[in-house]
């Protein structure tokens, strides 16, 4: 795969003086020359392993600088090393014949870059993703190389569940495309949750391809993310790991046996992966925000059933969106995606019992469906609303409301988070 290495090579500055490295003092001298010398034999030297071995050295004492204290104080310049020795390192791993494993190991390590890392060269390392990926052969479940005889196509594991009945006088009320004042006046001013239905019809997600685990494999299955590893965030035995989207499918999506579960969680993928979002759209209504749309955050939620967001608060305005999964039983084809949710108003705060640690201050310590109620007896006086958000349903949650989410079976919703 020589032609690796020239598309990748097309992607770098022509000549070593168009190759920035310029840092503040927090860098020290003998950083900053280790990444010279290193620029210096991308341009001048003909083995480059060497370059490889250098990058290796400039990740390994940067990754000890991102997890020195707490990721806040974590200084940017720091991060551009880091995302500099990842850049160095996929250069060295795509020289010459670049096998299959190479163009994946180099797809890992311009992902490490991009989630730990800080955007260089005009975000550098997301521009050699769009070209590696290319180079990656896809292949999808059922799919077999060099035999006559097909696999079973892999199916999502049965993880639905009953959907809870909904009291109708603490439902969430629903308003079918409301116009932009009706919307403003109604809800945003009076900070009131609304399930907006028929706001994201439009969608390409919708109208021009449905998603389903096939095309999300497809798009992005040799990108990796973390991954939340237990039921809520809160529970002593949670925990994260970096896997690939088809690692997390195949260990936690579609294993009837698996171990425990895995979620997908408040990770921007869209970011990541620009081809998913072209596939969805802002919502209309950010713009009775006060930020521009550079400001607005969109994050992915992508999980089995049974995955549980604690009760927790959010300091911005948040609309979720809940997609359509289609996906194929034995019965026939099934389109996914339900969620329940209780919501708790901001005035209700004392009798939900925030933890007291900086860490958690944003989240509850009552377990929301299953409460004790002689450690937190004033948890049964709070009053609440609660729905059950459907696929192509938009749910607005105001600002510093308390709300409680669990996925009633696979599902993917993307919120936006805007001011």
């Amino acid at each position: 795969m020589a032609k690796v290495w020239r598309d990748v090579q097309a992607v770098l500055p022509a000549t070593e003086p168009e190759f920035p490295l310029v840092f503040s003092e927090i860098v020290e001298p003998s950083v900053l020359a280790t990444l010279e010398l290193t620029r210096e034999l991308l341009y001048r030297a003909s083995d480059f392993s060497a370059c490889a071995e250098k990058a290796q050295i400039i990740i390994d004492y940067s990754w000890e600088k991102l997890n020195t204290g707490t990721w806040r104080d974590v200084d940017k310049e720091w991060r551009r090393v880091y995302s500099y020795g990842c850049l160095f390192k996929v250069i060295g791993t795509c020289h010459g014949d670049a096998s299959q494993a190479k163009v994946q190991e180099a797809i890992r390590t311009c992902d490490m870059g991009l989630l730990m890392g800080a955007s260089i060269m005009d975000n550098i390392l997301q521009r050699l993703v769009n070209v590696l990926k290319n180079k990656v052969k896809t292949q999808l479940p059922g799919e077999v190389e060099d035999t006559d005889q097909p696999c079973p196509k892999q199916k999502p594991k049965k993880d639905r569940m009953a959907e809870p009945k909904i009291d109708a006088a603490m439902s969430v009320p629903r308003v079918k495309c409301p116009a932009l004042e009706s919307f403003r006046s109604g809800f945003l001013m009076h900070q009131k949750p609304v399930i907006l239905e028929g706001i994201i019809d439009h969608w390409p997600a919708f109208r021009e391809h449905t998603w389903s685990i096939d095309y999300l494999r497809a798009v992005a299955g040799c990108r990796t993310v973390p991954v939340e590893l237990g039921s809520r965030y809160t529970d002593e035995d949670w925990s994260q790991r970096l896997l690939t989207v088809n690692e997390f499918i195949d260990r936690y999506i579609v294993d009837e046996e698996a171990v425990g579960l895995g979620y997908l969680a408040q990770h921007q993928l869209f970011d990541q992966v620009p081809e998913l979002k072209e596939d969805i759209r802002i919502p209309d209504y950010c713009c009775l925000g006060e930020g521009d749309e550079d400001d607005i955050t969109i994050n992915a939620w992508f999980g089995p059933g049974g995955t549980i967001s604690p009760l927790h608060q959010d300091p911005q305005q948040n609309f979720l969106a809940q997609m359509y999964l289609l996906i194929s039983f034995l019965t026939g084809k099934q389109v996914v995606g339900r969620k329940y949710i209780r919501l708790y108003s901001l005035e209700q705060t004392e009798n939900l019992y925030p933890h007291q640690s900086q860490l958690l201050h944003n989240t509850s310590q009552v377990d929301v469906e299953n409460p004790d109620v002689i450690q937190f007896p004033n948890f049964t006086k709070a009053s609440y609303q609660e729905c059950v958000l459907h696929p192509g349903e938009v749910l607005f949650i105001p600002k510093q409301h308390w709300h409680y989410v669990r996925s009633l079976e696979l599902s993917f919703s993307v919120s936006f988070w805007w001011s």
